[in-house]
């Protein structure tokens, strides 16, 4: 296939990189220092599955996306409709869009800016940028897809890739449960500056992410969603699994980078506050991370 990474930060780099190794032309869409090392060097990754340098394309420029079989949105949910404008006019006919990002509505937003259907993806990689044109993969690798004319073409070749994916009906269902994961250990793990080991082994901490859980889950019963009955156990083993993994958010925090927090917390806090149910521990966590944020921008 022809896959285009729009937006190829960490995840969307270790995704193009394990599709490339695999026999698949791939054009990554990024940052200009990301572009120049990829461009001098080829992509370093350093993972579980493999070490060394991956020939693949790179562009700062939206029309990479022109004649791809597929096209990965990788950016962040607050570039989803700039990114989406961008690509438009460049994208095939045929060309099947998914939207690989955090969040539970940016296939719908994507959707609606760039007039075709988009496949929403729930994206389980651990991963992060030693620098640019060097990825680090930390963990896990796989998707959840939603059903599409091309969906199980692609599980299949990803798979074969080394990226275990699988095409289903409920996938706004696995958006939720990643929602809900994000909620609890993004902004701690930002806001305390540590990995989710650590992070867990204070006092109080779980006590917070219950409350987080509890909120997260009154909303999605309101709206509808069905959530796993051990979304509990499966949310908190995490800490376990994955002790030395820093949340998206902290990364971002320590690279200065705008954060995803409106639309993780504050996503819930926005749909309750429709609904009329109080979210007042998710609340607490988005402003805590707006003054990190804010605390930045008044230090430069």
């Amino acid at each position: 296939m022809k896959i285009a990474v729009m937006g190829a930060g960490a995840v969307g780099s270790y995704i193009g990189a394990m599709l490339a190794r695999a026999g698949h032309d791939v054009t990554l869409i990024a940052r200009p220092s990301h572009v120049e090392a990829v461009k001098a060097h080829g992509l370093r990754l350093t993972g579980i599955h493999f070490q060394g340098s991956v020939a693949v394309n790179a562009t700062i420029d939206a029309s990479g996306v022109s004649g791809a079989n597929v096209a990965l949105l990788c950016v962040k949910s607050g570039d989803t409709e700039s990114a989406g404008r961008a690509m438009a006019p460049y994208l095939a006919a045929d060309t099947t869009v998914l939207s690989l990002q955090n969040g539970v509505d940016n296939a719908e937003r994507l959707q609606a800016v760039i007039g075709r259907t988009v496949v929403p993806a729930a994206v389980y990689v651990a991963a992060e940028m030693a620098e640019a044109g060097h990825v680090l993969h930390k963990g896990r690798g796989d998707l959840i897809i939603g059903p599409s004319p091309a969906s199980i073409e692609i599980a299949r070749h990803f798979s074969a890739a080394a990226i275990p994916t699988v095409v289903s009906d409920d996938v706004v269902g696995a958006l939720w449960v990643k929602l809900i994961t994000n909620c609890v250990y993004n902004a701690l793990s930002a806001v305390a500056e540590l990995p989710y080991g650590p992070l867990f082994k204070v006092d109080g901490v779980i006590d917070v992410a219950n409350d987080v859980i509890n909120e997260c889950l009154a909303v999605a019963r309101a709206l509808g969603i069905s959530i796993p009955v051990d979304i509990r156990n499966t949310v908190l083993a995490l800490a376990d699994t994955m002790p030395q993994q820093s949340s998206s958010t902290a990364q971002d925090l320590a690279r200065g980078k705008p954060t995803e927090i409106d639309h993780l917390n504050g996503y819930v806090v926005t749909k309750g506050a429709g609904l009329g149910i109080p979210t007042p521990v998710n609340r607490a966590l988005q402003i805590m991370v707006r003054l990190r944020e804010a605390r930045r921008t008044l230090a430069s």
